[in-house]
């Protein structure tokens, strides 16, 4: 009896298909270190978050609204049961992906049948894109599965011309609002980029407008809006720099936030980052265009075209691209080339294929951790004592404090005056930004690298994390001892000392 009659009865078994999913996502999540910059900065805001109050999230002791908390909600609770590791802060990519997964299955189950919806979720599952993104600890993953979920509850709920079914109108509202508590505000804009325009080709405008119902309108509200409200309150230029800075301003850049691509870029890099399932693309757009699926009369076709289309175009836009913002596109695109997967003889091999990258780009990056500094943390947390003070030498060096588990902020030395801050989007300028939400702290935490010598006067043992320099800061500092050379960073230690008074 081969493994595939085995497993097709089972296919259309919803707790079956959607552990095994959970299984495939979890089971290399823990494999690698966490690595710089994103990993190491957004882990360690889960872990002072679930120091801290829970709801302001903290970077090196200081007000970080970079994004929203839903990410650091999620690996917050994995930390509490799984303890602080690099496994937790990967529970809310992870629990995203699995989202994007169950719906996309569920929908392909309900328009297609068991078969159709097996392959959209083994190409979804074996892309490389998809896999290493639900285990990659940022938010873009979390806000693409909810998304996904929200655009097909809505779908779900206007299967009906002329109706809207009020259940799944309500969870494509309960879906926006943790969408928004994901990323910010394309949680509501996306869905509604997508849904609105479908409606209104299709003449369907009635049913665009009761969507708006106010029931829905109150549960999106009830989830989104309270975090908000309370950091506000809390902090008064919390919206001008969370909604006006980083969505706003951000987005119209020309130049102040990095990584500038030209207008294709997404267009390009989407079928090599779904390889080898792109390589079925030809074949799915033969098939829409010869059944003319833009004009069916349940409009599912257009519905996926447009969506895969609205995201590319959306974040086409802005000069600034990061290829996680077009992680939505993937359940269009699975879902568009599953019809064709089930009668092509290359599947099988496409699958084996896929798992092998998938499992091949977690190895590699578990072997090449590139950037990240877990040797110098660890080092750190088994000789650091209970009073020392520890100071990262110019850099972000999050994944040590993270490793280190650090019981109070690091200090951070650098040059602070330096005005080509605000020139890069970087380490430097998103801490310098919390300067304006709590002076206080900045002022104590963030020291001029002119400083560190004198740090040894304060009757503390000194800990100096520092990239690895012909020249190092540290080296400067009276008294420092290199005690340990990582791959990426060096450890330096200097016991306190007296010191004579800084005249006047």
């Amino acid at each position: 009896m081969s493994a595939l009659s085995v497993l097709r009865p089972r296919l259309g078994s919803a707790p079956w298909v959607l552990g095994l999913l959970a299984l495939w996502l979890l089971a290399t999540a823990g494999l690698r270190p966490l690595l710089l910059p994103d990993e190491g900065r957004y882990g360690e805001v889960a872990r002072e978050m679930l120091a801290g109050d829970g709801l302001v999230p903290l970077l090196g002791g200081l007000p970080f609204f970079h994004k929203p908390p839903l990410t650091y909600w999620v690996d917050m609770l994995a930390m509490r049961v799984f303890g602080v590791s690099a496994f937790a802060a990967r529970m809310g990519p992870a629990l995203g992906a699995w989202l994007m997964g169950a719906a996309l299955w569920l929908t392909l189950r309900r328009w297609h049948g068991e078969r159709v919806a097996a392959a959209g979720l083994g190409a979804l599952a074996t892309c490389v894109f998809f896999y290493v993104g639900g285990q990659y600890a940022n938010h873009d993953m979390l806000v693409a599965g909810t998304l996904s979920v929200a655009v097909l509850a809505f779908a779900r709920a206007l299967e009906q011309p002329g109706t809207v079914d009020a259940r799944w109108r309500l969870a494509g509202w309960a879906a926006c609002g943790l969408a928004v508590l994901a990323k910010g505000l394309i949680g509501i804009v996306l869905p509604a980029l997508i849904i609105g325009p479908w409606l209104l080709a299709r003449g369907r405008w009635r049913q665009l407008l009761a969507l708006l119902h106010p029931a829905g309108l109150a549960v999106f509200a009830v989830i989104a809006l309270p975090w908000f409200v309370a950091m506000q309150q809390r902090f008064p230029g919390f919206f001008d720099y969370f909604v006006m800075e980083q969505h706003f301003r951000r987005y119209a850049s020309a130049g102040t936030f990095n990584n500038r691509q030209p207008v294709w870029f997404y267009f390009a890099v989407l079928p090599l980052l779904t390889l080898p399932w792109s390589a079925f693309a030809p074949a799915a757009l033969r098939r829409f265009w010869q059944q003319r699926a833009w004009a069916d009369s349940d409009g599912r076709g257009a519905l996926l075209a447009w969506w895969l289309l609205a995201i590319l175009l959306f974040f086409s836009l802005p000069k600034s691209k990061l290829v996680g913002y077009i992680l939505p596109t993937l359940a269009p695109w699975c879902m568009l080339i599953a019809p064709v997967l089930v009668a092509s003889r290359w599947r099988r091999t496409a699958t084996a294929l896929g798992v092998v990258l998938c499992l091949g780009s977690v190895v590699l990056l578990a072997w090449q951790a590139p950037k990240s500094n877990r040797d110098v943390g660890r080092a750190l947390a088994r000789q650091m004592g209970a009073g020392d003070q520890v100071v990262m030498v110019d850099g972000g060096f999050h994944d040590v404090a993270f490793e280190a588990r650090l019981a109070k902020p690091a200090l951070l030395a650098s040059r602070w005056d330096d005005p080509a801050i605000r020139l890069r989007d970087d380490w430097r300028r998103e801490l310098s930004d919390a300067t304006r939400f709590d002076p206080a702290a900045a002022e104590a935490l963030l020291v001029p690298l002119d400083s560190l010598p004198r740090l040894v006067c304060q009757g503390q043992v000194i800990w100096l994390v520092e990239g690895n320099h012909a020249n190092p800061r540290a080296a400067q500092v009276p008294g420092a001892v290199k005690v340990m050379q990582g791959r990426h960073a060096q450890l330096w230690r200097a016991p306190p000392r007296q010191c004579e008074p800084v005249a006047a």
